[in-house]
């Protein structure tokens, strides 16, 4: 780092604080204003939003990471991302005519109360232990590496790095609330897209071009049945990506992630109208279709570099782990640390730093968000407006201490970020995928069936990941049993699907042994149940450029599918 890279990054500081100062100066008197930015935000912010919350450092040190150990394998799980278009389309009505802050609460109107507790705290639990630790890991790892700095007064840089990260984003989600992460993400995202963009085109002329990328790519193979790291369609008999495992794996989880959780749905729910809600999510899934071509090829192109080298007698372009093998996590930051000139590199850590602050931004405030709506105020109904803004700030407080305590255990995963990111994701999204699918489209889900449907979900997936653990733990001699056979042999994609159909079944049998739903109770939250009235408002809340936008996203996505096929 020089002189000028630091310059970059001080004007980048001082836009940052400006929007906050702005915010500060907006009316936020009660959690609405706090939690969704005052149901006022465009189709810009919103899609902005979705994007720069979504893009953090598991995607800068995980997918990178994943390009250049794996392929593209993992580019299933970034271009699913048209299933944003699910929620713009289909779900958005729903959430808006129940009127609702949060995705626990939209399952409380739909089945019952015990629901919105489950799914609330299935959240928590996953955002702390998950999300929250595994970006703050990242990040101090990120960091570590761009400034090739080891220690300070004789402390690890990753820890300062890393509780830095944390405290500064803190300060301004829970200072501005929502609206301070919609507005910050409108400067951030062109900042991480353009540094992200230099860094592709710089790493392409570096080894060559595309095609040396393929070259270097093709000729690794990844398995015994002929597959090569360039396949995104693989055997089915492959162990870890079986080709049809991957396809409904990564599309369960891609519509519980995109529909369904939290995370990512407040985004739209700040929308202004449906209309510009809609239209947010449409630009949240152009903007989707970039990751693969930002971090995932870059990570190839970092293996493809580092190949070269090792072929003309150099160490190596990707630095060594303490085993001696490459460190493929390492590959975004050293392509950032060796290939760019001076303020070039400024910007992109800037743009690193974008990624890291609106993720843990958008983790903190919904996890605020969740504690304060769906169980303070459910105890203290009567709270003050004011009250529940403050008790959200001394939330998100906590959450930061938790993700801070956890870290420790996170470094011991450092090697496989995005996939245990997506082995968690795969035993946690298929109960919430089926109780939400079947809360809209069958009016007879009663609330005790999408309840057990949920709550069989978290108990199998927490057994999956429980067996997964005492299978793998140092020492453990177990033999062969048809327990072992499916909580821990079976393919996790495979899991996944069998899981997600087994929740549905839970769902269907226990709904026709209990009581249907009270039409009125479900008017306007299930298909077939809005009035002429709702109907008409959500017809005219779209157009034919909607359509042709959709439609562009899905062809694009089938291309992509086509070439890596």
């Amino acid at each position: 780092m020089e002189t000028l890279d630091f310059i970059v990054i001080g004007l980048f500081s001082l836009a940052l604080i400006g929007i906050i100062v702005w915010v500060l100066k907006q009316k936020q008197d009660n959690s609405g204003d706090y939690f969704l930015g005052g149901r006022d935000a465009t189709w810009i912010a919103i899609g902005a939003s979705i994007f720069a919350s979504n893009i953090g450092s598991e995607h800068l040190i995980g997918l990178a990471g994943t390009g250049a150990s794996s392929g593209m394998a993992m580019a299933h799980w970034e271009i699913q991302g048209w299933m944003i278009l699910i929620l713009g389309w289909v779900f958005v009505p729903f959430y808006s005519r129940s009127m609702v802050l949060t995705m626990p609460e939209f399952l409380e109107k739909r089945y019952n109360s015990q629901s919105r507790t489950i799914l609330s705290l299935i959240s928590l639990v996953s955002y702390v232990l998950t999300k929250v630790a595994v970006t703050v890991y990242a990040g101090g790892l990120v960091f570590q590496q761009v400034f090739g700095i080891e220690e300070i007064w004789g402390i690890d840089f990753f820890w300062i790095a890393a509780i830095g990260l944390v405290l500064l984003t803190a300060l301004y989600t829970i200072f501005g609330g929502m609206r301070s992460v919609l507005y910050a993400s409108v400067l951030q995202t062109p900042i991480l897209l353009l540094g992200s963009l230099i860094i592709l085109v710089l790493g392409l002329k570096e080894v060559g071009g595309w095609e040396q990328v393929l070259a270097y790519c093709s000729a690794t193979p990844v398995n015994e049945y002929g597959d090569t790291m360039v396949n995104l369609i693989r055997n089915n008999n492959d162990q870890e990506f079986p080709w049809l495992g991957a396809l409904i794996g990564s599309s369960i989880i891609g519509f519980w992630y995109w529909c369904t959780d939290q995370f990512i749905v407040q985004r739209v729910l700040s929308g202004k109208n449906e209309q510009q809600a809609r239209r947010g999510a449409i630009f949240g899934a152009y903007l989707k279709l970039l990751p693969v071509f930002l971090f995932l090829i870059p990570g190839m192109i970092a293996f493809a570099l580092h190949q070269h080298s090792l072929a003309n007698g150099a160490e190596g372009f990707l630095p060594l782990l303490e085993n001696g093998v490459h460190n493929t996590d390492a590959a975004f930051p050293t392509l950032v640390a060796k290939l760019l000139p001076a303020g070039v590199k400024g910007l992109v850590v800037c743009g690193i730093l974008a990624a890291l602050m609106s993720s843990l931004a958008s983790l903190f405030n919904s996890s605020a968000m969740l504690f304060t709506i769906d169980f303070y105020k459910k105890f203290k109904p009567e709270t003050p407006e004011k009250k529940l803004v403050v008790i959200g700030q001394m939330a998100t407080v906590v959450i930061v201490v938790l993700g801070i305590l956890w870290i420790p255990i996170m470094r011991s995963v450092g090697d496989v970020l995005y996939t245990y990111l997506q082995d968690v994701q795969s035993v946690l999204a298929p109960g919430i995928a089926a109780a939400f699918l079947m809360g809209i489209t069958w009016k007879r889900a009663s609330a005790l069936g999408g309840m057990w449907g949920l709550l069989s979900g978290f108990i199998i997936g927490m057994t999956r990941l429980g067996a997964k653990v005492y299978y793998t733990t140092a020492g453990v001699n177990a033999g062969d049993s048809l327990f072992k056979s499916v909580f821990y042999d079976l393919n996790w994609l495979f899991f996944c699907g069998w899981m997600f159909l087994f929740c549905i079944l839970v769902v269907i049998i226990v709904s026709y042994c209990t009581k249907a739903p009270d039409i009125e109770k479900i008017r306007g939250l299930v298909y077939g149940s809005a009035t002429p009235e709702e109907k008409a408002a959500t017809r005219a809340s779209w157009n034919k450029w909607d359509v042709i936008h959709s439609c562009i996203i899905l062809c694009i996505t089938a291309a992509f599918y086509i070439y890596f096929w």
